[in-house]
């Protein structure tokens, strides 16, 4: 309530002792907690100095930092970002929507994510959706418009994107990562084809007649393209791609189809989706009997930090998540920056990684 209005209800200005005023500035501040002007005084520095340190300028003395940061901390101060976010136009900070945290290439990807991020300055708000509609789709994005976010990084799987019919909101710049092309909105992503291409024609040269591929999930953007691939390379050896049977990225569903796979003798290279699935595709393999790679040779994709670690150790494809995430980051600064990215699409190169458990067929 201010003065008028107490005056209004018939208490007097003038009325008003000097010890309430005091008592009413020291109960203001308590409320509002330490201001730029505390944290310099206590430090000993202009407030432009305290503002220089929390808007992260590196155009300060190290000492000086040093000294205005341990006065934030005593005080408890906290940098007001909505008055930071008026004066730059940036609340410095992205947010990240997307389907499925436990496979290995979507926490890799939003590491890398993070990384990026962090080393531009941003901070990354990560909202996790489980149920792929349209509503909760749009809530996610009321919910990082009040978490003051400048763009959002979507990584899903293209058919959840598709079948919930999700319009993305224009007034938020945004990349999608693992989805398709045609949203409006740059697109960054490992080249799932060249990849697979790559591990299709490793078993091929090495003699092997056919390649039996363990897919990942239908609905996967990610597991559709490697599987395309897959098929398209046979295809142009001029062989007939043989049934696919599916997983969904675990080791267990590896493990099933690989003994169905192991149990048929005309089968000696296997093509997995995922290094996951061909770790429990090689268990499969040592169960029944058969040799890798001397009977079957198997190729993975993702490159597992544990990949060389199996037995034997895995050939695999190589993906840069660290590139995956820099580069999305990039294409969402740019737009923050009221640019437009160069390209829709951007896609990441793949790499063989030629281990163990490949070699040419028995003769």
């Amino acid at each position: 309530m201010n003065i008028q209005e107490d005056a209004a209800d018939g208490v007097s200005p003038a009325s008003t002792s000097h010890t309430s005023d005091s008592a009413l500035v020291r109960s203001a501040r308590a409320a509002r907690g330490p201001s730029i002007g505390d944290v310099a005084r206590a430090a000993g520095v202009s407030a432009q100095t305290v503002s220089r340190v929390s808007n992260g300028l590196t155009n300060v003395e190290e000492k000086t930092k040093q000294r205005v940061l341990d006065a934030m901390k005593q005080l408890g101060y906290r940098p007001n970002r909505a008055a930071r976010a008026l004066k730059s136009g940036q609340f410095k900070s992205i947010g990240v929507i997307m389907f499925n945290l436990s496979t290995y290439g979507n926490r890799r990807t939003l590491d890398a994510i993070a990384t990026a991020a962090s080393q531009a300055g941003y901070s990354v708000n990560l909202i996790p959706l489980h149920d792929p509609t349209t509503g909760t789709v749009t809530g996610a994005y009321t919910r990082l418009k009040e978490q003051d976010v400048d763009g959002v990084v979507i990584i899903f799987e293209a058919h959840l994107f598709d079948r919930a019919d999700i319009t993305l909101p224009e007034d938020l710049p945004a990349v999608v990562i693992d989805s398709s092309p045609g949203y409006g909105y740059p697109m960054v992503d490992t080249d799932q084809a060249e990849g697979a291409r790559f591990a299709t024609e490793h078993l091929l040269d090495l003699g092997h007649q056919q390649v039996w591929h363990i897919g990942g999930p239908v609905s996967s953007f990610s597991a559709r393209h490697r599987e395309e691939s897959w098929r398209r390379t046979l295809d142009e050896a001029g062989i007939e791609a043989p049934t696919v049977l599916h997983g969904d990225w675990s080791t267990e569903s590896g493990y099933q189809v690989g003994m169905e796979l192991g149990r048929d003798r005309e089968v000696t290279a296997i093509f997995a989706a995922n290094d996951q699935m061909a770790l429990g595709a090689m268990r499969a393999l040592h169960e029944l009997g058969r040799l890798i790679p001397e009977d079957v040779s198997v190729v993975g994709f993702d490159d597992l930090e544990e990949s060389t670690s199996f037995w034997p150790p895995l050939t695999t494809i190589r993906q840069d998540f660290l590139a995956v995430g820099r580069v999305s980051i990039e294409k969402l600064l740019q737009q923050i920056a009221g640019n437009t990215p160069a390209s829709v699409v951007t896609t990441v190169p793949t790499r063989l990684m030629v281990r163990q458990s490949t070699a040419a067929p028995a003769r």
